[in-house]
């Protein structure tokens, strides 16, 4: 608890069966999936937190689901509970480059498809990389 919000740290073989069990437990009913998002703690290991909102409308009570995962792991989608999971991760994906095993259409939606690096990660240049689109961004090193 913090500030009156319940989060839960979970291990991400779980995160499905916890959500389709938040999902159709008639005491909880958490029927609608706010958001997924990332964060990058760089350089701490694991690196990476994925973030699940989610929100109980006839019950009107929220939960927070957190999923630790280091660089080049996968974590499982959720698409198969909340279709609105789809491009919730579609842009976690394009912006921190966490890949979600199972999604349905995983591709970038904001970036172009060979844009390299994902902008949001803590080591990505403020200024971004020099390349086609941006002439006044910083060498790859």
């Amino acid at each position: 608890m913090f500030r009156g919000e319940v989060t839960c740290v979970i291990k991400k073989e779980s995160l499905v069966d916890i959500c389709r069990f938040l999902k159709s437990d008639g005491e909880l009913k958490m029927n609608f999936l706010v958001d997924v998002l990332g964060v990058d703690y760089y350089p701490s290991r694991p690196r990476f937190e994925v973030v699940y909102l989610l929100y109980s409308i006839p019950r009107k009570h929220r939960l927070r689901l957190k999923i630790k995962v280091d660089e080049g792991e996968t974590v499982p989608s959720i698409t198969s509970v909340w279709r609105s999971a789809d491009w919730a991760e579609r842009e976690t994906y394009d912006m921190f480059g966490i890949v979600f095993e199972g999604h349905p259409n995983l591709r970038r939606i904001y970036l172009p498809q060979d844009w390299e690096g994902f902008p949001l990660r803590k080591d990505y240049p403020l200024r971004g990389y020099r390349d086609r689109y941006n002439p006044y961004g910083e060498e790859k090193k």
